[in-house]
């Protein structure tokens, strides 16, 4: 993309999409481009929008476009390449299938993303490798196209037809690439594998790659990937085999998502661990594009998990700084709210039906409390997150006072739930 791109966002009136955390525009001049918009609303348990942090769609938009420059940079992935044969050199069989012919690819032209740039507020050129003057929630992607999958119904069946995907091409893969460095109180995976039997959790664990017992707050040997469902109602967890049904390939291309969500979380991990913050897992969407696969969507806080270690009162936390944190407000501050949800989506699974149409069911019978309002002061925590992370994205931050900072606002946080009575609950979430 040599020549000068510009974006006229007074044109961009009415989204085409409307989604909880970003609007997508689609071009009548180019059909093969859209435009994204970050919003600064949040959304937690598949519930929608119910929140908004003031600062969060302009540091999210940057930090979408620094991650994938760095992802279509080559010189980064000759750093990511010499720290993958430091780190794994004693497990030859994990070196060899991360340091295939992919990762030659990289070494040698980036990865392959939809991303074309950010766009400049003001004047609304789209800037590639580097941040306009004037930043702005805008970015400008290649589109793909969404293939949804029709539900049927057998009795009390319930099932999703994915067969429209075989032999399609240009399109999203419906699936969620979950890669994991370690297991968090908050975790998917830990949840599922609390509500299994023995047996079922030696099953689990091998289909996972995993030789350990999963324990809140313990990294794993070597990074895993596991999927969910993307476009149902609500997410749903997915075995190897299903996966590769619902991929739409064959088992060669399942192994080289497999590979290049790997590869991508440990670059986006390294960048985090120079924060002082580690990634404890994060999701990709890809696209097939021909014989190609093409990283897609966003990727930020909302779809990362990364925290920082922060003593308070000689006890050591794990502090959120992504979309965790909101989590954790509500299963703490509103548990009847939280467990209105889970209840909610226990009835959807036997009834076909949304579980947000069961939630919003009961919200107006009343046996469901309302969504709540989140304090402000907590708001405020999350937006001076946001504030010192755009900072060092954008140079205002020498690295030293962003690690200084992230302990200060640690702290802040941790101190919220201790001035309202609850830390012994933030512990058990989040507490060594």
């Amino acid at each position: 993309m040599s020549d000068k791109i510009v974006i006229d966002s007074s044109k961009l009136s009415k989204p085409d999409y409307n989604g909880s955390v970003q609007k997508l525009y689609f071009l009548e001049d180019n059909p093969e481009w859209m435009v994204c918009k970050t919003m600064p609303g949040g959304s937690v348990f598949d519930v929608g929008t119910i929140f908004s942090i003031p600062n969060s769609d302009l540091c999210r938009t940057a930090l979408r476009h620094k991650i994938y420059s760095l992802l279509e940079s080559p010189d980064e992935w000759e750093n990511i390449y010499n720290h993958i044969c430091q780190e794994y050199e004693r497990d030859k069989e994990l070196l060899a299938f991360l340091s295939g012919g992919l990762l030659e690819e990289f070494r040698l032209r980036g990865a392959n993303t939809h991303h074309l740039g950010m766009v400049d507020k003001d004047t609304g050129e789209v800037y590639r490798k580097s941040f306009p003057p004037n930043p702005s929630q805008y970015v400008l992607v290649r589109r793909y196209k969404i293939i949804k999958p029709s539900r049927i119904s057998y009795f009390a069946n319930h099932l999703w037809d994915y067969s429209e995907y075989c032999g399609a091409d240009k399109f999203v893969i419906p699936l969620e690439n979950i890669v994991r460095f370690g297991v968090t109180s908050g975790s998917s995976i830990y949840r599922k594998y609390m509500n299994m039997n023995d047996e079922e959790r030696k099953n689990y664990l091998n289909e996972l790659g995993l030789q350990q017992d999963l324990v809140p707050w313990t990294v794993f040997k070597n990074p895993i990937v596991d999927f969910t469902t993307k476009y149902e109602p609500e997410d749903r967890n997915l075995s190897l085999q299903e996966a590769l049904f619902i991929s739409g390939s064959n088992g060669n291309n399942l192994l080289n998502i497999i590979r290049m969500s790997i590869l991508g979380a440990i670059l986006v991990s390294e960048f985090f661990k120079k924060l002082g913050l580690f990634l404890w897992d994060l999701k990709w969407e890809i696209a097939r594009d021909g014989d190609k696969l093409v990283f897609v969507d966003t990727i930020d806080t909302d779809s990362i998990r990364v925290t920082a270690k922060v003593d308070y009162k000689n006890k050591v936390y794990f502090v959120n700084f992504n979309k965790q944190a909101m989590r954790d407000y509500y299963k703490i501050m509103y548990p009847k709210w939280f467990e209105a949800t889970k209840s909610a989506k226990a009835l959807a699974l036997k009834s076909g039906k949304s579980f947000l149409e069961h939630l919003k069911i009961g919200q107006a019978e009343g046996y469901y409390p309302e969504t709540p309002q989140v304090d402000q002061r907590f708001i405020d925590i999350q937006e001076d997150k946001f504030k010192t992370l755009i900072s060092y994205i954008y140079g205002h931050s020498a690295l030293d006072h962003t690690i200084e900072k992230y302990n200060e606002i640690g702290q802040k946080e941790i101190n919220y739930y201790d001035s309202n009575g609850v830390l012994d609950e933030y512990n058990k979430l989040n507490g060594i």
